[in-house]
């Protein structure tokens, strides 16, 4: 029996264009996996076309810059989505265009969509995945010292730098894999600690003025007009998420970062799961790590009162 890894082997050998998509909104892991796989092909087989399209994200350029491409690049191209749970969450809808689809993700695998689908929760990010199938199949996919430092990105991120529990014996023998490429992990991590003025100033804020509720939900309103105040990036605001997770007391966090069409909700916990209220709200993730997105300020007070039930 071919297992869905082989299938995926099989497929990239097949095809010669190969076409990486990710998630809206992208994070760490997002952006990693993209890069870590098309720099990983690219490296494997320098005969074929691949590309990694999508919307570039200021903040994470150190990692990646997306590539533009003609709707005809997709007639006979396999395309691979990595690190995306939901068909409406893929960046750049054009996916569907291509003559085969493949999904790579490690979130709860509520929507398994295309020709093939490897969704596996245990893993900790979608790099790690790929990482795992790099070293089943060392005689197909050769990485190099780009390819690791962008996966190793993807990793952190989504273990919080290896400390909020997600890491496994797996994970750490993909980083140790990883480390033998010598892509300078320090500067992965300074381009991470970066802060702007702007940004550290409402870092301050944020630990000054969060709410908290009875329940233990802490939770700060990010309008427009704060981010202008502060100079900050939405993206750049969105990275903060995590100073709120070593306050005493607080056993759930959430930010509400306003867009100019929807406001967006980045839930974290500290070992309570709340992605069926990210779901509920039309979002979804990680049991601890969640996102969604709602449409008024009126809404953030349901969904504050929801995870109030959950503690």
């Amino acid at each position: 029996m071919v297992t869905v890894q082989k299938g995926i082997v099989n497929a990239i050998l097949k095809h010669s264009t190969i076409i990486i998509h990710r998630h809206i909104h992208p994070d760490l892991d997002a952006m990693g996996s993209q890069a870590g796989l098309q720099r990983t092909l690219k490296h494997s087989f320098p005969d074929k076309n691949v590309y990694a399209p999508g919307t570039d994200e200021k903040s994470l350029l150190f990692i990646n810059k997306m590539d533009l491409i003609p709707d005809e690049a997709y007639k006979e191209a396999l395309v691979i989505v990595c690190d995306t749970a939901e068909t409406s969450r893929i960046c750049d809808q054009r996916f569907s265009k291509g003559a085969m689809l493949i999904k790579i993700d490690h979130h709860p695998d509520l929507e398994p969509y295309g020709d093939l689908s490897w969704g596996d929760p245990s893993y900790s990010s979608a790099s790690e995945m790929l990482v795992d199938l790099f070293m089943e199949y060392p005689d197909v996919f050769q990485m190099n010292k780009e390819a690791a430092g962008a996966l190793y990105t993807g990793i952190i991120g989504d273990t919080g730098r290896l400390l909020n529990g997600t890491a496994s014996p797996r994970t750490l023998k993909a980083v140790k894999a990883l480390r033998k490429f010598h892509f300078q992990p320090e500067r992965i991590h300074n381009e991470l600690n970066k802060k702007s003025s702007g940004v550290a100033r409402l870092r301050e804020a944020i630990l000054r003025t969060f709410k908290l509720t009875e329940q233990g939900v802490a939770y700060i309103y990010l309008t427009e007009e704060k981010l202008t105040a502060y100079g900050v990036e939405r993206a750049e605001a969105a990275n903060l998420v995590n100073v709120l997770s070593s306050m005493s007391r607080v056993r759930i966090w959430v930010f509400f970062i306003e867009y100019p069409n929807e406001i967006r909700v980045r839930i974290r916990s500290r070992n309570i799961p709340i992605d069926d209220i990210a779901r509920r709200f039309g979002g979804g993730g990680h049991p601890f790590a969640s996102g969604a997105a709602i449409d008024s300020w009126e809404n953030a007070g349901a969904v504050i009162e929801a995870l109030n039930l959950k503690t």
